[in-house]
């Protein structure tokens, strides 16, 4: 019930962000909530897991390929959006990119944690059956040189994977820096942009204003040119016609 309700607020959170109508985006974004939830359930599975060890390897094996594409498919949908003509479906998509990261981020911490308690309870599973079991053969074969070097592989193994996590989300946080830098940056020539059309309308409209005073002052002097012409023509016709005049 709780990952059927994650999956209804993820598509609803969706469903207001997004606004570009393309049948790739929308693939590509239920892919994300689909990896999201296994990655969910998966996270739920080994912070339940009553052991042993190599159940919570082989779940979290399964978590690293789920994280692996999720990761991809937010690269794929980032890409989607700045291939966007629109810029405000770009910006859209690139805020609903954040939100995935956040919350695969947030799907990394859970794990981190379902780790650390289903190894405690391990731990302590096994301590109790130390303490309580009375049979020597099973203590003794629980403390064999095989089983400890097992154990500390696993936990070299698993603090390899949380140091490769921690690497993993300080470049995260270091490239969604580089999109909000972009962004605004986009921003900014956006404006400059505006700016440069207001001036060029401005200039536009000072020409066309003294293009409509050169023209009135084009038809003032073809008009005074052509009544001089034709005082000129009368003042002629005058003396031709009546010179004692």
């Amino acid at each position: 019930m709780r990952f059927a309700q994650a999956a209804l607020g993820l598509r609803s959170r969706w469903g207001k962000m997004a606004v570009v109508p393309d049948v790739h985006v929308r693939i590509c974004a239920q892919e994300i909530i689909k990896y999201d939830l296994e990655i969910k359930a998966l996270v739920q599975d080994i912070r339940d897991s009553p052991g042993p060890l190599s159940l919570l390897t082989e779940l979290n094996a399964k978590v690293k390929v789920m994280f692996q594409q999720l990761r991809l498919r937010i690269q794929d949908l980032e890409q989607m959006a700045k291939e966007q003509d629109r810029e405000s479906d770009k910006q859209a998509l690139l805020a609903e990119v954040e939100n995935h990261r956040k919350q695969m981020l947030s799907n990394q911490t859970a794990w981190r944690k379902a780790n650390l308690a289903c190894k405690l309870a391990i731990d302590n599973h096994e301590k109790d059956e130390l303490l309580h079991s009375g049979d020597s053969s099973i203590r003794h074969r629980k403390m064999t040189k095989e089983g400890l070097v097992q154990t500390a592989s696993s936990i070299t193994e698993s603090l390899m994977s949380i140091s490769r996590m921690m690497s993993q989300q300080v470049q995260q946080s270091e490239e969604s820096v580089q999109t909000l830098a972009t962004s605004s940056r986009t921003v900014q020539e956006t404006n400059e942009e505006f700016k440069n059309m207001t001036g060029t309308i401005q200039l536009g409209r000072k020409l066309i204003t003294k293009y409509n005073r050169r023209e009135l002052t084009d038809k003032l002097l073809i008009f005074l040119a052509l009544a001089l012409f034709l005082a000129t023509v009368v003042y002629i016709l005058k003396k031709r016609l009546f010179p004692f005049l």
